[in-house]
């Protein structure tokens, strides 16, 4: 699920860096999910620390990445 999940991101990115435009895309359920991220990254963290930490921690990086190009191009509409 995380692997399939996180094809997407980069796919977004890719989108609102080429088009500067990001109707549709919803702030909300990006910030959502990074709370779900950093929830998983902490109980990995406390209570089973294995390998799969590292894919919660790219897209992580790669929902807050979209998070911040919404923003940087909101701006422009």
């Amino acid at each position: 699920m995380l692997v399939c999940f996180g094809l997407s991101w980069p796919i977004s990115i890719a989108k609102a860096l080429r088009t500067r435009r990001v109707e549709g895309k919803s702030p909300l359920f990006m910030v959502v999910i990074c709370v779900g991220y950093l929830s998983g990254i902490l109980h990995k963290l406390l209570f089973s620390l294995d390998w799969v930490i590292v894919l919660y921690a790219i897209n992580l990086l790669m929902v807050a990445m979209d998070l911040f190009l919404y923003y940087r191009y909101l701006s422009r509409k």
